[in-house]
């Protein structure tokens, strides 16, 4: 189990405003109940301020309204909820310059190892165009002589899960046909 950010000030904080038992507080924060019962104590939170789990999203009033009910119950830590978790990240419209320089190399590495892929599914994960792939393609490109395949992912141009992606969409497809 994950532990929450700030062990010590997130028990501080449980144990000041909740009816929580030590040992469900000590089994959450990761600490010792000894050292729970020590800072319930005041002996060592001379100074120390409390972290509220439920402003920072580690914890639900819902989920410790029911380890309240049930001293036998151990809290769960919430999910981290972020935008790119509920949408998918957003890649940058923008690329820089020498960025763009590197994805012929891209490409031709997509070309070289997977060679079903569509124009269309290179082109969303390294975000050219037709025209360019099928230049590095037909070797056409005004710079084919100095293109060396390089993995897109080592590059920054899509995620090893996004090319994983991709590759077991092609198996599937192929499959199928």
């Amino acid at each position: 189990m994950t532990t929450p950010l700030m062990p010590k000030a997130t028990a501080v904080w449980l144990i000041e405003n909740t009816a929580l038992a030590f040992k469900q507080i000590a089994k959450f924060s990761g600490l010792h109940m000894l050292e729970i019962q020590n800072l319930a104590d005041s002996e060592a939170t001379h100074g120390m301020l409390g972290f509220d789990p439920i402003a920072s999203g580690q914890l639900t009033l819902v989920e410790i309204h029911r380890c309240e009910q049930d001293p036998a119950a151990d809290l769960q830590i919430s999910a981290a909820i972020s935008a790119d978790s509920v949408l998918g990240k957003k890649r940058p419209r923008y690329t820089p310059l020498s960025k763009r320089q590197e994805r012929p190399d891209a490409i031709s590495w997509l070309v070289k190892y997977y060679t079903d892929l569509t124009d269309s599914q290179i082109s969303r994960r390294i975000g050219t165009t037709k025209i360019t792939i099928d230049a590095v393609r037909t070797k056409s490109h005004w710079n084919a002589q100095n293109i060396k395949p390089r993995s897109p992912v080592q590059l920054g141009f899509c995620t090893q899960v996004e090319l994983d992606a991709a590759v077991k969409l092609l198996k599937k497809t192929q499959e199928v046909s």
